[in-house]
């Protein structure tokens, strides 16, 4: 009977592992969903509405980020936090911070996110320059609810960035 009963387990034990791997593999490297958490991209994503993102990866082999990209990364204040901003300027770019007056240069490995809800967004405005390094990925699509299903555009600010 044990015998029996371990023949008729392993298969369904065998999938689920072989199952378990590719969707961590998966996870890890082409895609993943995270939950929106916080208002400071509203109306882009809204918090309210318990929105799903699809966060793609693909990006993070080249670090192939455009200006206007919502972005995934680490948060340079707490490494085990994920946050969501757009991004603004990449290295080389001079940007003008409006809120004090300032133009400034981003630095090689690092680039510039604000939040679209500026009032309601801890960002490079208050922490600099965030490393590339910490970039997990692109934000390309909302995933649910279902009546918010579609592709997250990219959009910039006008005229705050000088290109190199």
């Amino acid at each position: 009977m044990a015998r029996a009963l371990a023949a008729a387990v392993r298969p369904v034990l065998k999938g689920c592992i072989i199952g378990s791997l590719f969707g961590v593999t998966f996870a890890d490297q082409c895609a993943s969903v995270v939950t929106v958490d916080g208002g400071s991209m509203y109306p882009t994503l809204d918090d309210q509405q318990a929105e799903r993102a699809l966060v793609e990866k693909h990006c993070l082999y080249r670090y192939d980020f455009s200006r206007g990209d919502v972005v995934l990364f680490r948060s340079p204040r707490n490494h085990r936090e994920l946050v969501v901003k757009r991004l603004i300027a990449l290295p080389g770019d001079w940007i003008q911070v409006p809120e004090n007056q300032e133009i400034r240069q981003i630095p090689v490995g690092h680039c510039w996110v604000e939040g679209d809800n500026s009032g309601n967004s801890l960002d490079s405005r208050f922490y600099g320059p965030v490393p590339l390094g910490l970039m997990q990925g692109k934000v390309t699509h909302v995933v649910w609810p279902p009546h918010r299903i579609g592709r997250v555009d990219r959009k910039l600010p006008e005229g705050r960035i000088m290109p190199l």
